[in-house]
């Protein structure tokens, strides 16, 4: 009986800490914060949340052949637009993960979100930064304050060497899932 008992408070400690957290991107909505705006755009039926700098001028615009004024296929989104080397991706990582204090790693262990940069073609450069993750997941109890945080470090601290493709768009467009470490 007294296991039973400590079982249960234990698990009723659990679902308190559980729900304790904080989901701040249930809905659509703009987050005036102290010196930058981010807004979330969340997808009803799919229940995807879409973070990103109200600056951001490539969250929603068509990646665009700057000579011919066309829309990127396909095909061409697989062409190589930055050059190949070691060191941005484990910095791009490494940013991330640091950005995160050790009781968020913890809860959004395991599971991952989608970074999207939108680089400068002209000096391979971050333009600008994109998060996606499911609005009731664990990423979303995560302030805006952290996405801004690694939107910034990201800005000052990495860019890239776009090639001859890569450098005829008005966007370079990467992505990826990324699970915090």
């Amino acid at each position: 009986m007294e296991n039973i008992i400590i079982t249960s408070i234990s698990i009723l400690f659990c679902m308190i800490h559980a729900f304790a957290q904080t989901n701040y991107y249930t809905t659509t909505k703009t987050f005036n914060e102290q010196g930058y705006t981010y807004q979330c755009d969340v997808f009803d039926k799919a229940k995807f949340a879409r973070l990103y700098n109200k600056k951001n001028k490539f969250t929603y615009a068509d990646q665009i052949n700057k000579s011919t004024d066309k829309t990127i296929t396909i095909a061409e989104e697989n062409e190589e637009h930055i050059e190949r080397e070691t060191w941005t991706k484990p910095k791009c990582f490494s940013i991330i993960n640091n950005a995160f204090s050790s009781i968020e790693k913890q809860r959004v262990k395991g599971k991952a979100l989608t970074i999207i940069l939108y680089i400068n073609p002209d000096d391979g450069k971050i333009a600008e930064v994109e998060y996606q993750f499911v609005s009731f997941g664990p990423y979303a109890t995560i302030p805006v304050s952290v996405y801004h945080n690694i939107e910034a470090e990201l800005k000052k601290n990495i860019w890239f060497t776009p090639t001859k493709e890569g450098a005829k768009y008005n966007y370079i467009f990467l992505g990826w899932r990324h699970e915090v470490k």
